[in-house]
């Protein structure tokens, strides 16, 4: 099922929409950095350099909120935002209060790797398996390998795919001449 744009919380939206804007008028800007409010009304504070460091280690693009919330634009593009959106499922996972573990884990399971799960990731048949049993006894590290290959995937096949986007490459351009 093919979910596109539609399937981004729009506070991404608006955020990838702004910094594309914002990077956009870089040629115009002198300063390094650039403000724009944000839906909260709080104020997004954009380094012209930022973009240069995603290309250091995917670690650093995932830590930085407006790189990971282009990544995660990039990935909807290409019809593979499950990823990271399990991904971060799995972090958020790992702070749930013990009284719902249980609940969430099932909930994340149907979502990303049960048969037939809506937004299905990529995982093998044995890791899908270990994951399953994990379940049986939920705890904050039941996902951890899942977690794992799925961060590794993303790792070695979008990021790379994600640093010879024409978007990400407009953006250091313009970083490297701002």
């Amino acid at each position: 099922m093919c979910r596109g744009l539609d399937s981004l919380p729009i506070t991404c939206l608006e955020r990838a929409k702004e910094l594309k804007a914002l990077f956009g008028s870089l040629l115009q800007k002198s300063d390094h950095s650039i403000t724009a409010a944000s839906k909260k009304n709080d104020k997004l504070k954009l380094n012209v350099n930022e973009p240069l460091k995603w290309k250091e280690s995917f670690e650093k693009l995932l830590s930085s909120q407006n790189g990971l919330c282009l990544f995660r634009a990039f990935l909807v593009s290409e019809f593979s935002e499950e990823n990271i959106a399990f991904y971060l499922a799995c972090e958020d996972f790992r702070s749930t209060k013990t009284s719902k573990l249980a609940a969430k884990a099932t909930k994340i399971y149907d979502e990303f790797i049960g048969c037939d799960a809506p937004r299905e990731v990529n995982l093998d048949h044995l890791t899908k398996a270990i994951t399953k049993e994990n379940l049986e006894e939920p705890n904050q590290s039941c996902f951890d390998l899942a977690q794992a290959k799925i961060y590794t995937l993303m790792e070695k096949d979008c990021y790379p795919r994600f640093l010879k986007s024409s978007t990400y490459l407009e953006m250091t351009r313009k970083a490297k001449r701002g």
